[in-house]
């Protein structure tokens, strides 16, 4: 397989990733008041009402948390873009491939090494 030039893998996926990137920060924004802390005014609210706005708040701090680690990888995906080092194993050294590349750019293993 002929590895690509740097310059054609960010081309090629730079644009989805900082995408990605700017999608993740907009659905953290819209979800900021979800993670609220949940008031526990009895009169306001009832316990069942409480229990599902706690558990709702719960899952958004979840999704929130994968969101992060969403954002962490395709920063250091865009970093290894900008070395030069973007699209080879970080075991090996051998192009991992626009087939594994395209379903997730932020991998750092060929599947060889991934396995």
């Amino acid at each position: 397989m002929e590895e690509p030039s740097d310059a054609e893998l960010a081309a090629r996926y730079r644009p989805d990733l900082e995408a990605e990137q700017v999608a993740l920060s907009d659905q953290t924004a819209q979800s900021a008041e979800a993670r609220q802390v949940v008031e526990l005014d009895q009169q306001a609210v009832g316990r069942l009402s409480r229990m599902d706005a706690l558990q709702g708040q719960a899952m958004q701090k979840g999704l929130e948390a994968r969101r992060a680690a969403r954002h962490r990888a395709i920063s250091a995906a865009l970093e290894r873009i900008d070395a030069a080092e973007f699209g080879f194993c970080e075991d090996c050294g051998d192009f991992i491939g626009h087939g594994r590349l395209g379903v997730d750019p932020c991998v750092t293993r060929c599947v060889a090494c991934a396995g």
